[in-house]
């Protein structure tokens, strides 16, 4: 008998899933164009970086005081559990303008694919794939004239938050200890980390990845090996004291500060903030601090 389309399946924290296949979601993602804001001067556009997969990007591009002078580049992965938002959002276009504005960067905003339309890993997958975009434009030959022009492919950072942060860890895992050719990967910025040790949240990421290694699947649970071989030196970490996921976030820390890494590791906690408060009161004064923070990690000597 083929299941009726009442009969649930399962249900985690951010959607239900049916036994007829059909997945509801319970957030909504409202989308708002690119713009040239007439304050901070920051210039965004939207490029297309694949068509099949359907993989683009938000890229930004701060106030040009000094052509001649090259600015860091920040490949900057989103959260949202897998499943939901986008770098098309109010939150993270604003956020990443402000990171523009501060860090005086240039920032590509990557759109991966999203459970259910693209179960994990399409989001890894994606985001290298965006990744390699960037990079192929270290020749000052590529197809988007800012990197071109703009860019210093020597001081390139990789960040997100929540499953941002998770994608941004699994990247520089990638990018290895032998690097991306034409680029150097300086550091990589993690905010409020999702990795496994919660079983609501284990389950979910499971469930969304159908191809899965189980409870010790290494993007889940990064594996001493993995962590020895990020290929950065610095790494940032953000924590809020109220977050879920702080304790799986100091368990990243805890295994990367005694692994074979030998790179250098830094954490700011916020307290009395929860998950990603930053997006959600981007004007507070602990939100005002992570984004300086952010900044002053780029822009470190």
């Amino acid at each position: 008998m083929e299941p009726t389309s009442n009969e649930i399946d399962r249900e985690f924290r951010f959607f239900r899933a049916y036994k007829n296949g059909h997945v509801e979601k319970f957030y909504t993602t409202h989308k708002i164009p690119p713009s040239n804001d007439p304050i901070t001067e920051v210039q965004s556009k939207d490029i297309i970086i694949s068509s099949e997969p359907a993989i683009s990007a938000r890229i930004f591009l701060p106030k040009i005081h000094d052509p001649t002078r090259k600015l860091p580049v920040l490949f900057y992965i989103h959260g949202g559990g897998f499943c939901f938002e986008s770098a098309f959002s109010p939150l993270y276009h604003n956020h990443v303008a402000s990171l523009v504005t501060e860090a005086r960067v240039i920032a590509v905003s990557v759109e991966y694919g999203l459970y259910p339309d693209r179960p994990i890993p399409a989001c890894y997958e994606d985001s290298w794939a965006a990744l390699k975009w960037v990079v192929s434009h270290s020749a000052r030959n590529g197809p988007e004239p800012w990197l071109n022009e703009y860019a210093d492919f020597d001081r390139l950072f990789i960040s997100g938050d929540s499953a941002g942060a998770n994608i941004s860890h699994n990247l520089a895992v990638r990018v290895g200890p032998d690097g991306l050719s034409g680029v150097k990967v300086n550091g990589i910025v993690l905010v409020h980390p999702f990795f496994g040790g919660l079983k609501e949240d284990d389950e979910m990421w499971l469930y969304m990845c159908p191809e899965n290694g189980g409870l010790q699947d290494r993007r889940l649970k990064p594996p001493a090996e993995d962590l020895a071989g990020i290929g950065c030196g610095r790494v940032l970490i953000f924590f809020a004291a109220e977050d879920h996921l702080r304790e799986v976030g100091q368990r990243y820390y805890d295994e990367l500060a005694k692994s074979e890494w030998g790179g250098s590791v830094e954490v700011v906690e916020h307290q009395g903030e929860s998950h990603v408060f930053h997006l959600m009161k981007p004007d507070c004064e602990k939100a005002t601090n992570l984004i300086k923070k952010f900044g002053s990690f780029i822009n470190q000597k």
